[in-house]
């Protein structure tokens, strides 16, 4: 019997309410608060055991018994959801989904079984998150931490103070990965183990001694790996609180005397955990080894829990990626005074042109606005292909807050702000975004184009209407008589636009 349970609260447009979704390499979470004072209370959370990286192949092609498992867990998830506005709901997938080959058209099943957008983050941006959800399930002192999260594919680690990373690196080490190479079929001997805990020490080589030097006072461990073996030293007796060294090694030995997963009986270890669980210890072991850990607390929060103050800053108006494209601007010592000019033409070309392309206008002018403010950031390379340039920056740096979708917009708008455009630009974004891409880019392009002259002007008094094939363009004649350059830069504009099916049309005067 299909219940509603949900209070009716949760669909209203200001619903209290905030829903995160962490499609995870082991495990699918799903958060849901409800904000008291400003402060997300947690009032349910579901968990399904995909093991979606168990069903990665050697050519990073996931199994179709991984793909059902997933999608059914997500219908669940959506039809617990279903009733949040999309503005209150975030989901986003980790290292298997990086890693997936073809990834895009699962990604397209998965937001249609869920009913949300989901977006693939970075390593980096995973991190990034698991730190803050960390940071607000502690208690709030000034001593640096080091936090430590062991996925199924990937482990993150991060240093920081307070609600700030100050590094932030993702790995590509996690449990069932390890389980999958060094334990294969169940087996745990001593050489499997061995040879876990140096390949992972070899991954940590090229951070070891920056991480040592950094003097973090506390380590902090978060998610299944670090809580399941913190469990089971405590069930057995080997460490009181946390985890330890004197704890791991008994655990080691426990581990290689089973010497088979289905032999494991730990007290403290869950079933469905026993068949990851080799390759998550070795991976601990060798973090302990390599940077010297004496003990790891077990952290409440994690990666959805940062999600949710993630997204809960994102509706107060408090959104890190605000500070990314500042942080950016500095960096490639962007011509402020400009970058302000062409947002602000930009923007009141949309709000002209929204309604008729029914665009929302607080997503699209978020990114017009960051688009506006970045667009001359190749300027550091080359005035030359100066477009491209900051389209490749934009592509491959690590932009906090940001998603591989994010990345892919806002680098096919700024790449294809002047010049030719090329039609292959708009194929590195997601399908159900092209059309919306194109549309800003056309924006920024005309902002650019008005503002060509660098100067303090006030908007061009012309009119736009968004058409479902391009953009109508009105300008008073005496304006255009004054300004002839721009008169034959809106002719090669159309030109330009139309290698992209977008039809550009001006004229002197609105029609009546």
């Amino acid at each position: 019997m299909d219940s509603d349970p949900i209070p009716a609260e949760e669909a209203s447009p200001t619903s209290p309410y905030l829903a995160a979704v962490d499609l995870g390499s082991n495990s699918f979470h799903m958060l849901i608060a409800r904000v008291v004072d400003g402060e997300p209370v947690v009032i349910d959370r579901l968990r399904e055991p995909v093991r979606l990286a168990w069903g990665l192949d050697e050519k990073r092609r996931l199994s179709a018994e991984a793909r059902e498992r997933a999608l059914a867990a997500l219908e669940r998830f959506g039809q617990r959801i279903r009733h949040i506005p999309p503005h209150r709901v975030r989901a986003v997938g980790t290292n298997t989904l990086r890693k997936a080959r073809k990834g895009e058209r699962f990604l397209e099943e998965a937001q249609r079984a869920l009913g949300h957008t989901i977006d693939v983050i970075s390593g980096r941006e995973e991190a990034r998150l698991i730190y803050l959800g960390v940071a607000h399930s502690q208690a709030d002192d000034l001593e640096p931490r080091l936090v430590v999260d062991i996925g199924g594919g990937s482990t993150e680690l991060i240093l920081g103070e307070r609600f700030e990373a100050f590094e932030t690196h993702s790995l590509h080490m996690g449990c069932i990965a390890f389980t999958k190479r060094f334990f294969p079929e169940g087996k745990i001997r001593r050489r499997g183990m061995e040879e876990a805990v140096l390949t992972a020490r070899a991954e940590l080589q090229t951070i070891e001694r920056r991480f040592r030097d950094f003097g973090w006072g506390r380590a902090v461990g978060a998610s299944g790996t670090v809580r399941a073996t913190a469990e089971v030293l405590r069930a057995n007796g080997w460490a009181r609180e946390g985890i330890t060294p004197v704890g791991l090694q008994k655990l080691d030995k426990a581990l290689r005397s089973a010497g088979q997963v289905s032999r494991l009986s730990l007290e403290g270890l869950k079933p469905e955990r026993a068949r990851v669980f080799p390759g998550g210890v070795a991976i601990l072991i060798a973090l302990f080894e390599a940077l010297g850990i004496e003990r790891m607390e077990v952290a409440a929060g994690a990666l959805r829990e940062g999600l949710t103050y993630d997204l809960l800053g994102r509706i107060r108006h408090e959104d890190v990626r605000e500070r990314t494209i500042r942080i950016v601007q500095e960096r490639y010592h962007v011509d402020g005074r400009q970058a302000a000019r062409v947002e602000r033409n930009a923007l009141a070309f949309l709000k002209q042109a929204a309604p008729g392309w029914g665009l929302d206008r607080v997503d699209a002018g978020r990114f017009l606005t960051w688009a506006a403010r970045l667009h001359e950031i190749g300027l550091t390379v080359s005035y030359a292909h100066h477009h491209r340039h900051g389209a490749y920056l934009i592509a491959n740096s690590d932009l906090p807050g940001f998603s591989q979708r994010d990345h892919a917009l806002l680098a096919a708008i700024v790449g294809g702000h002047r010049r030719k455009v090329d039609p292959d630009l708009l194929e590195t974004v997601p399908a159900e975004q092209r059309e919306g891409a194109k549309r800003l880019l056309a924006l920024l392009r005309l902002a650019v184009l008005t503002n060509r002259e660098r100067g303090p002007h006030p908007v061009p008094p012309v009119r736009l209407e968004g058409r479902p094939d391009g953009l109508a363009l009105y300008g008073a004649e005496a304006w255009l008589e004054r300004h002839p350059l721009t008169v034959l830069d809106l002719e090669q504009e159309a030109a330009y636009l139309k290698r992209i099916d977008f039809a550009l049309t001006f004229e002197e005067a609105e029609r009546a």
